[in-house]
């Protein structure tokens, strides 16, 4: 167990394994431990940092207002004083978002990047060709924006999971220790979609950053994730495609020995 500060927060950060560095953005509603199945394949060759964001389970929560620019300053702030720059990293769902983002403001702190499946609601809402299909997502993140307003923390969690994330009866197979983290880390995920930029990318910076970019997502995901890969794909001069079978949201949880075997040959690469 270990924490660094940043940004004036504390975050609570694991590392294991030498060589080259990779950093894992977890992202809403869990942390670090999310990342546990596919951390031991990864340090076998590779130093591997799992963190919990600002806000999340064991690191700080400032109870103010945050915004995605803190979370990619706070990724930068972590891989500049863990010494890691450039470092791979990888990103899932909303932390696929932040890496993104400080791709296209820091690019000289990474060598190379992964994400899965960013919910971009935004940008598709700005697309008139796609705005159907971003509105049907974002009428989902509005009745868990609802549940949230309320403090039905665990309500929130569950039809987040069940209509967002994996889909129905998902909830009740999550482990015990998972479903506490989902409502522990609830209030964040609040925090998150006050954020008017939170699910935006500047895809115009974003073309400059001119390193090796993985871009995943699953075949049994929704729709919306694929277009927004799409957009993102068109502006990235670097950038490969994976399409997992099967896997959902989350194929590091799901698939995890596949997810190392596609991730771990661009980690070294």
């Amino acid at each position: 167990m270990a924490e660094i500060q940043v940004n004036e927060v504390s975050l609570y950060y694991e590392a294991r394994g030498s060589g080259p560095g990779v950093v894992l953005v977890h992202g809403s509603w869990s942390d670090a431990d999310s990342w546990a199945r596919v951390v031991p394949g990864l340090a076998e060759q590779a130093t591997v940092v799992a963190y919990d964001r600002r806000g999340h389970s064991r690191s700080d929560d400032l109870l103010t207002q945050g915004s995605v620019y803190e979370d990619a300053a706070d990724l930068a702030g972590l891989i500049e004083g863990l010494g890691l720059a450039p470092a791979f990293v990888c990103g899932d769902s909303y932390g696929s978002l932040i890496t993104l983002r400080l791709a296209a403001v820091r690019p000289d702190l990474l060598r190379g990047l992964a994400v899965h499946e960013p919910p971009g609601t935004s940008m598709l809402l700005a697309d008139p060709d796609l705005r159907p299909v971003g509105t049907a997502f974002a009428g989902r993140i509005a009745a868990v924006r609802e549940l949230l307003e309320q403090a039905e923390s665990a309500a929130a969690a569950e039809l987040f999971v069940e209509t967002l994330a994996f889909g129905p009866g998902a909830w009740a197979r999550l482990p015990a220790p998972i479903r506490h983290t989902y409502i522990r880390n609830a209030p964040t995920y609040l925090d998150e979609l006050r954020d008017p930029d939170a699910l935006d990318l500047d895809l115009t910076a974003l073309a400059h950053y001119a390193e090796p970019a993985l871009l995943t997502q699953s075949d049994d995901s929704a729709p919306m994730y694929g277009e927004v890969l799409d957009m993102i794909d068109l502006v990235l001069p670097k950038a490969e495609r994976h399409l997992y079978e099967g896997a959902g949201h989350a194929p590091h949880l799901s698939q995890p020995e596949e997810w190392v075997r596609v991730t771990l040959p661009r980690v070294l690469g």
